[in-house]
């Protein structure tokens, strides 16, 4: 999961509110029971200590959360009386809300309650174009449109020779088209950043498009079996249909992602011949990965016990020890006490790092059990005992 928009909350100190809250259902008796709620989340950030100007600027927050048909919920990041950072979640928290108060922000429920699934762009098309769509975390956006040529669109029934070339004109045309829309398809991925493409509407010109894209693109592309485009009698259950269709596609490739990665995990925890281990799990393994800056991918595994343990921090993401008095001999004089997790997964975002929750492969058959080991692991951007590639620490640049 890419959490570079986390950075406005990483690089200031605490310290912080974090709040993940139900955002209230359209019924009847919404407001009184969204105002009990907001008021009861303030009441618990006042019991562990948080400040008046604090608890005011999110009790304001979550007072004004707009109601909503289907479940889901909001995250909210607050210090110094000033809500920082909100995200909107996929899903409620358990409970209805939880509530932190803390040196750091505790970002680690992000990773199941957000929409992690991978963005995709859909194009909904037919022979004189196509609507362009981006589908991500934030929810849907229009990115554009294919205005083919209209002229000579329809082949005629009658097969006779005088006929022939008209309709050899008609398919050329909609091989325009596809053409088209395929280089509109491949520079709006380019823009978006979208790992997944949903091709919709007419069977024949989505075959005709997805030939003429290019073969990275064409290996993300799937075509959809719903979904039109234009106004049309069936349109509205066509669309419910195609979302259906679209959020599987983001979640299996989100469950593929997850298992290449534990597959990768897997193998590297083991040592080579030469004893390297291009893996690391346990809390001081990966404190010291963290502090050196080697972590590639952080694994997260929810209902892992290492999460809780208590680590020491600075100010910067790569001030933590296991011990307090090693934060001291990296340069800060007062270390604070925080979670294993929100420790690590500062230190990830801040070098770039992936961080992935295993949680998808909780059902899967086959899956391995219990792993990483406490909940927390990692893959290294260089292993244990060897030198870093071309003498850098590398890794992911940090996006919005």
């Amino acid at each position: 999961m890419e959490l570079g928009f986390l950075s406005p909350i990483l690089d200031r100190p605490g310290p912080w509110a974090s709040v993940y809250f139900d955002t209230p259902l359209a019924t009847e008796d919404a407001a009184t029971r969204h105002e009990l709620s907001a008021r009861e989340a303030c009441e618990q950030l006042r019991s562990q200590g948080a400040d008046d100007l604090t608890c005011r600027a999110v009790y304001e927050t979550l007072a004004a959360l707009p109601r909503t048909s289907q479940p889901s919920g909001r995250a909210v990041f607050a210090t110094g009386g000033e809500v920082v950072l909100t995200r909107d979640l996929a899903a409620p928290p358990p409970g209805g809300a939880e509530v932190t108060w803390g040196p750091l922000p505790h970002t680690t429920p992000l990773l199941d309650l957000m929409d992690a699934a991978p963005p995709c762009l859909v194009a909904h098309v037919d022979r004189t174009g196509a609507d362009l769509e981006l589908r991500d975390s934030s929810g849907r956006h229009q990115v554009g449109q294919v205005q083919g040529e209209e002229y000579q669109l329809h082949i005629s029934p009658s097969i006779s020779w005088h006929e022939r070339h008209f309709q050899n004109s008609v398919e050329n045309t909609w091989d325009r088209n596809a053409a088209l829309i395929a280089e509109e398809l491949r520079r709006r991925r380019s823009e978006t950043g979208a790992e997944l493409l949903v091709l919709a509407g007419d069977g024949r010109e989505c075959h005709a498009v997805q030939d003429r894209l290019a073969p990275e693109l064409r290996e993300v592309s799937v075509l959809a079996e719903h979904g039109v485009r234009g106004a049309g009698r069936n349109q509205a259950k066509s669309e419910r249909l195609l979302d259906e269709e679209v959020e599987s596609v983001r979640a299996e490739r989100l469950r593929r992602h997850a298992s290449e990665v534990m597959e990768r995990f897997q193998a590297r925890r083991v040592p080579t011949d030469d004893g390297r281990v291009g893996a690391a799990e346990g809390v001081p393994a990966l404190v010291d990965a963290a502090r050196e800056h080697r972590i590639d991918t952080l694994l997260v595994r929810p209902d892992g016990p290492d999460l809780h343990r208590e680590v020491w921090v600075g100010d910067e993401p790569d001030q933590v020890a296991v011990r307090r008095s090693d934060v001291r001999y990296l340069g800060h004089s007062r270390p604070v006490s925080v979670r294993a997790d929100d420790a690590l997964v500062r230190a990830a975002v801040a070098t770039g790092a992936e961080v992935v929750s295993v949680s998808p492969l909780a059902d899967e058959p086959g899956a391995p059990g219990g792993l990483p080991v406490g909940g927390l692991g990692a893959l290294l951007r260089w292993p244990y005992g060897g030198p870093p590639a071309e003498g850098a620490t590398g890794g992911r640049p940090v996006t919005g």
